[in-house]
């Protein structure tokens, strides 16, 4: 946001800063003013008491300018002031450089005034180059010309060269006044060079400018801008007269800072008492602030206050206001704000888009979350069809909603649209396009995406190395990890999660030491739960059951219910029960809250016909309420989703899905599959049990017969399926991608499966129930 930096006017209403001399504190010098129409045009304006430069008493308007420059035999430099007005209005640098030209010809271009006039239009009509070859030829220059030239490229998105005009400046011995020292802290701002900014906040102390209401408000947008809320803090607290931007950048800079939420609501508070009117740009920070807290009512006062001033039309305003609705799940009053809309702009269709995403991975469960989902992707393509045009904002959500749903047609269509549109080149759309493939099990399709990349964050490296981890191709990902340290690419915690899962799915235990112990001397990275999570599971897969229990021991760090249950199954699996009951005792003990965890020691214990334990189990999931298990799957078939609970006799070809079960489980018998006892779930709506056995197809079995039945021979089954997958489905849809000769893949609530010629790239320890 623009500081409040007093300016010469003319007519027209365009302005640009006026600096007050060397020393910043002393009155400025005076320049061109017009008294009246048929006075002389000499070099009188009147100064303000603050320092700045009044308009003329009688400006000139275009006809007027254009009647004397065509019929007076003496050319005044004032008569070029309203053209060059004119100029900026229109945008028209042809008409510019047609003044420019003129004034060659008469020779007023060497008068100082009008050509520091002629650079500030140049800047704003976006001829920086041109600019700066008029200011070079110039024979003099005053702190207003080189302030104009600074300000011009900072508005012109090129804050480089505006810290090199300021350094030649100060090299040549000119002073700047505190209007350049506030173009130059907007330029650092920019920039993001605080170092800079933080010289020029000493040289605006050394001169007593720093208390300058228009000085400190780039201070505080300076320091905030670059993170550093407690600096931006301490130069807000020392400006003596706050107007509505220094409030509104504070209250902007705690909005964008979840730690400072309630600083925020302060602030505000605080500029009503001190009776500053805030304007559009205020609440909109409030709002949004609101939505950071997920405070409605708040909320809803301060839509009430938006009425009471009148602002409630301005249409940041709105847009802040429907987030915040959609933020609290609000979304048929977040879908009337947006329908009775008159203007929107892009922003408006981003915001209910990412209201939508965000609501996805909030959802009380997942048919709700998918139902949110297919909103988001109907709201893009009414956006589609409007005379909108998405933008890079717009494809980056809508992805990631293609990846939560794993709707890889509709994910291929958007890839398509970016091509199509440019925005394919943008970092951000191809990370979300790296990562909805991933998601999508398509990890040749991701790769591909990655390399063509004409540039990389660690984000999407990041991502890459997690896909390959995800599936199964360990080597991949320990080797782009490798290329991404010599890309110069530093990698944070989460980078290290996925390398570290891909050396315990490749049980490379010397690799996995090496790099835990490169995250923590290397990197300065303090191992979390997760890096810890992934050693232990790459020693449970290895069958190294006792070196897994000392690494807890000698490391001293606190197991969480998902590394306890991992423990559970794992031991399980490799038949040691002895530590699998250990590790379910240190489970129970935590008083776990997740349904899962509950069904994986059931499921254990009736396998082994513990029945005290299950009945142990049984009666701690009543104390702890932790409901009944939801067993859900969907799969996307030619654009229709079709949706599937266990034991499900909905679907207009039930017989037939059943019946291809039935052959393809006694199929599965003869090459060695045994079904698993698992423990009888409630799935019914009205929590009633269901008769025994009735449980013999899970969701993701019917899903995945559904995809075998009605897509062509060859084609990969894609299921999404809401909890874990329970050990009998995994081991029989294993053998169903031998017997089918198919890809399936299934991702549940915890990883990615992808089954296929009778291998699951988890490498069979994903499966946890």
């Amino acid at each position: 946001m623009a500081s409040s930096t007093p300016s010469l006017a003319v007519s027209g209403g365009t302005v640009f800063p006026v600096a007050v001399g060397a020393d910043p504190r002393r009155p400025p010098p005076v320049s061109v003013a017009v008294v009246d129409k048929n006075a002389s045009y000499g070099k009188n304006m009147q100064a303000t008491e603050n320092g700045g430069l009044e308009a003329p008493l009688r400006p000139l308007d275009v006809r007027e300018a254009m009647d004397m420059l065509t019929e007076c035999k003496t050319v005044q430099s004032a008569m070029y002031v309203p053209l060059l007005h004119r100029s900026v209005e229109t945008g028209s640098l042809s008409s510019a450089r047609a003044l420019h030209g003129h004034m060659v010809k008469t020779g007023t271009n060497a008068d100082m005034f009008v050509a520091t006039s002629l650079v500030n239009v140049y800047m704003r009509c976006r001829a920086s180059e041109d600019a700066h070859r008029l200011f070079d030829e110039m024979p003099e220059k005053n702190v207003v010309t080189w302030t104009a030239v600074i300000t011009g490229y900072t508005l012109n998105s090129q804050p480089v060269l505006a810290l090199e005009v300021f350094v030649e400046m100060l090299e040549l011995g000119k002073y700047p006044s505190h209007y350049t020292l506030g173009a130059m802290l907007n330029a650092c701002s920019t920039s993001y060079n605080t170092d800079l900014g933080m010289q020029v906040h000493g040289y605006a102390i050394k001169y007593g400018a720093d208390s300058v209401t228009s000085m400190g408000n780039s201070l505080c947008r300076l320091y905030a801008r670059s993170g550093s809320l407690e600096s931006a803090l301490r130069a807000f607290w020392n400006i003596p007269e706050k107007n509505v931007i220094t409030w509104t950048t504070m209250i902007s800079a705690c909005a964008e800072d979840e730690n400072y939420v309630e600083l925020g609501l302060s602030l505000f508070l605080s500029m009503l008492m001190e009776g500053v009117m805030p304007n559009e740009f205020t609440l909109t920070s409030v709002m949004s602030l609101c939505g950071t807290r997920l405070d409605l009512n708040l909320g809803k006062q301060v839509q009430a206050f938006c009425f009471k001033i009148g602002c409630e039309t301005n249409l940041p305003v709105k847009n802040s206001t429907m987030y915040l609705y959609l933020r609290k799940n609000e979304t048929e009053e977040a879908m009337r704000l947006f329908e009775q809309m008159e203007d929107v702009s892009i922003i408006t269709w981003n915001a209910m888009i990412s209201g939508y995403a965000q609501i996805m991975d909030s959802a009380k469960d997942d048919l709700h979350a998918r139902s949110r989902g297919f909103q988001a992707l109907t709201i893009f393509r009414d956006l589609k069809r409007s005379a909108m045009k998405p933008d890079l904002f717009t494809f980056s959500s809508i992805l990631s909603v293609c990846s939560t749903m794993m709707a890889l047609e509709q994910g291929e269509q958007i890839h398509a649209q970016t091509i199509k549109t440019g925005f394919l080149s943008d970092v951000v759309v191809n990370s979300a396009l790296v990562n909805m493939y991933n998601k999508c099990g398509c990890i040749q399709d991701a790769n591909k995406a990655f390399l063509e990349m004409p540039t990389r964050t660690f984000v999407t490296w990041t991502s890459m190395i997690s896909g390959y981890s995800q599936h199964g191709q360990p080597q991949e990902a320990i080797k782009l990890f490798e290329d991404m340290k010599l890309a110069g690419v530093r990698p944070n915690e989460i980078t290290f999660v996925s390398v570290l899962s891909a050396c315990s799915y490749a049980g490379l235990v010397e690799e996995a030491e090496r790099y835990f112990d490169m995250m923590k001397n290397e990197y300065r990275i303090e191992p979390v739960v997760d890096h810890y999570g992934c050693i232990i599971d790459m020693f449970v897969r290895l069958g190294r059951l006792e070196d897994a229990f000392s690494f807890i021991k000698r490391t001293g760090f606190e197991l969480n219910e998902a590394i306890w249950s991992s423990l559970v199954a794992g031991c399980r699996s490799h038949g040691n029960m002895e530590l699998a009951f250990y590790a379910a005792d240190k489970l129970l003990e935590l008083k776990p809250k997740g349904i899962e965890t509950y069904i994986l020691l059931l499921n254990m214990y009736i396998s082994t016909e513990r029945w005290q334990d299950v009945s142990r189990v049984r009666k701690l999931m009543k104390q702890e309420d932790v409901g009944v298990l939801r067993d859900r799957s969907w799969i996307t078939i030619k654009d229709k989703v079709y949706f599937f609970r266990a034991n499900d006799r909905t679907h207009p070809q039930a017989a037939e899905l059943y019946q291809l079960l039935e052959n393809l489980l006694d199929k599965a018998k003869v090459i060695g599959y045994e079904p698993y006892q698992n423990a009888e779930l409630s799935d019914c709506e009205d929590d009633e049990k269901p008769a025994a056995g009735s449980l013999k197809h899970h969701s993701e079995r019917l899903a995945v017969a559904l995809g075998l039945l009605q897509t062509p021979p060859g084609a990969t089954v894609r299921v999404t399926k809401n909890i874990s997958m329970c050990r009998d489905c995994h081991s029989s849809i294993k053998l169903f991608s031998l017997l089918a000769n198919r890809e399936i893949i299934v991702r549940d609530s915890k990883r990615l499966h992808k089954f296929k010629d009778g291998r699951c790239s988890c490498g069979d320890f994903g499966a946890l129930l």
